[in-house]
């Protein structure tokens, strides 16, 4: 298997509500590819979708039992520590739950968390350590 990532899809609770934070709250654009089933959004070199967590549970076979954290975070980086003091005033003042505040991170970082509409939890950070390539996806080599 070739070391690359194509597609992450969450599993919602409510489709049209989390169409509207991803599109609206976040700017974000719905593809083509998207229909009233699901919502795909181009991330760079990846496609986040979003799905019924019902259909999602069904389609993998397993329970759609559990709350809480699910063990997995998604991040934005920025290039800058006053952006990310930007985007979390912006999406605290659209009414977004911002889980934690910006701060300085031990491993020399600086990093805030908020929730989507299901509690999934988005890190916004600055690492000084990464860089960005000419597409705007970060380059660890």
């Amino acid at each position: 298997m070739n070391q690359h990532l194509h597609l992450i899809t969450l599993g919602v609770g409510d489709l049209a509500v989390s169409r509207k934070f991803y599109a609206e709250t976040l700017g974000w654009k719905p593809s083509a590819a998207s229909s009233e089933n699901v919502v795909f959004f181009q991330a760079g070199g990846v496609v986040l979708g979003l799905y019924p967590r019902e259909k999602l549970a069904e389609d993998a076979q397993l329970s759609n039992r559990g709350s809480g954290f699910a063990g997995i975070t998604l991040a934005y980086n920025t290039l800058s520590e006053g952006e990310v003091d930007e985007i979390i005033a912006d999406l605290k003042a659209k009414g977004v739950t911002i889980l934690k505040e910006p701060q300085k991170i031990f491993w020399g970082g600086y990093s805030s968390y908020f929730a989507d509409p299901d509690g999934y939890a988005w890190e916004v950070a600055y690492n000084p350590f990464f860089a960005f390539n000419e597409q705007g996806n970060l380059k660890l080599d």
